[in-house]
């Protein structure tokens, strides 16, 4: 795609501060620096989002994420966890639309970063619940 900033930096038009690269994927620091060390981790082949992989470019990216996080959590002592995120859609805060994975490192409780998922579950009956599953699970590919 000739206007995705994610393909210009695969393809060497754009600088980035690469970590990892090879024949599949490429992973960067990512220019906002949300806590440091935050990195995406991009595939070469350009899809929109999660919707858009098949099972053969899900286990090439994904499988490369431990390799990824292991080395950026060794490469600072102070990192205590990360947060290993993906936007998928407007809705969802994606802002370039060419998927990749942000590998945030966590230092403190108090890094410029949160993540608060309330707990709604007082707002489901078990019949809402089961409806939801069989809602998905009629979805489910073979």
């Amino acid at each position: 795609m000739t206007d995705c900033i994610f393909c210009k930096i695969i393809n060497n038009e754009l600088p980035s501060r690469k970590i990892y690269e090879d024949e599949d994927i490429v992973a960067f620091l990512d220019l906002t620096q949300v806590t440091p060390g935050h990195t995406l981790v991009v595939p070469k082949k350009h899809v929109a989002d999660i919707f858009d992989y098949d099972e053969e470019l899900a286990a090439t990216v994904f499988s490369r994420i431990p390799k990824i996080a292991r080395a950026i959590k060794r490469s600072n002592p102070e990192i205590a966890g990360m947060n290993v995120m993906s936007n998928n859609g407007t809705i969802a805060y994606q802002s370039v639309f060419h998927s990749h994975i942000h590998l945030l490192p966590r230092y403190t409780a108090r890094d410029d970063f949160s993540i608060h998922f309330g707990d709604h579950s007082d707002k489901y009956t078990a019949e809402e619940l089961d409806a939801i599953v069989a809602s998905i699970k009629n979805e489910m590919e073979e």
